[in-house]
């Protein structure tokens, strides 16, 4: 496993609050330089603040992940900013909207779909289109946060457990296509595509978001638990990876939602 992150930039989604901030201080106390990037203004320089107590380097980015044009000028810029050194990207903004099936509202449905699932995969899209010219010995990074929920059916989350089921497939077949893009040598052994996709599956958080279902705190693992396995993932020697990585509660054997 590596030791540090330094000289290499980071952009993390959702980074405003929860597991985004958490991401964001990991990464930053591993040596990194963080791009925060949220559609909460506010939130995101509180996180840089915070980042920046702690002796980190950050910047601020403005992106909404459901906008093709917010998502190709932000990785676009910080590729002009910091060139390769930019080669970490943390998929973790994510968003809920509670539905029966008697009652789901239509909009509401369409943006958690563009939030949890579309806008990450082609946030991932763009990102690998970039680095894929890295040079032989270079190893970019993406982690996708999905959720325990996309392997789990809950009463009145048939938008977030769909998204999440779509995103971890989705991330599947993301994986599944760099493994063949593979390049072979003349010597028979083969060069891996220069970015490897790994994915977290954690359970409940304590984390804004999960405000609304009532689960006592001490059935949810701190944001930090979590983000502290996203740095694990970037850290892991880049001859290996880890295509799933469930983490959950010690106190909850039913491994909620």
């Amino acid at each position: 496993m590596q030791e540090s992150l330094e000289g290499r930039v980071a952009l993390v989604t959702g980074a405003a609050s929860g597991l985004g901030r958490a991401t964001a201080l990991a990464l930053a106390e591993a040596g990194a330089h963080v791009a925060i990037a949220d559609i909460d203004a506010a939130g995101s320089e509180g996180t840089r603040d915070l980042v920046a107590d702690a002796g980190g380097s950050a910047e601020v980015v403005a992106l909404d992940v459901t906008d093709d044009e917010s998502r190709r000028t932000v990785v676009g810029g910080l590729f002009d900013a910091h060139g390769d050194s930019f080669d970490i990207l943390v998929n973790v903004a994510g968003i809920d909207r509670p539905g029966y099936i008697t009652d789901i509202d239509l909009a509401d449905y369409r943006r958690v779909q563009a939030v949890n699932f579309e806008g990450p995969v082609f946030l991932t899209s763009e990102f690998t289109r970039r680095v894929q010219h890295l040079p032989e010995g270079r190893t970019a990074d993406v982690v996708h946060i999905v959720s325990l929920s996309a392997i789990t059916s809950g009463s009145g989350a048939i938008a977030y457990n769909g998204s999440k089921a779509g995103f971890l497939n989705a991330t599947r077949c993301i994986q599944r296509e760099l493994r063949e893009k593979a390049v072979r040598q003349p010597d028979g052994s083969e060069r891996p595509f220069p970015c490897r996709v790994q994915s977290v599956i954690p359970a409940a958080m304590d984390t804004p978001m999960m405000e609304q279902w009532g689960i006592p705190s001490h059935l949810m693992m701190p944001p930090a638990a979590v983000a502290e396995m996203v740095r694990t993932l970037v850290l892991l020697h880049p001859s290996a990876f880890v295509p799933e990585m469930q983490i959950v509660p010690r106190l909850e054997p039913n491994f909620p939602r």
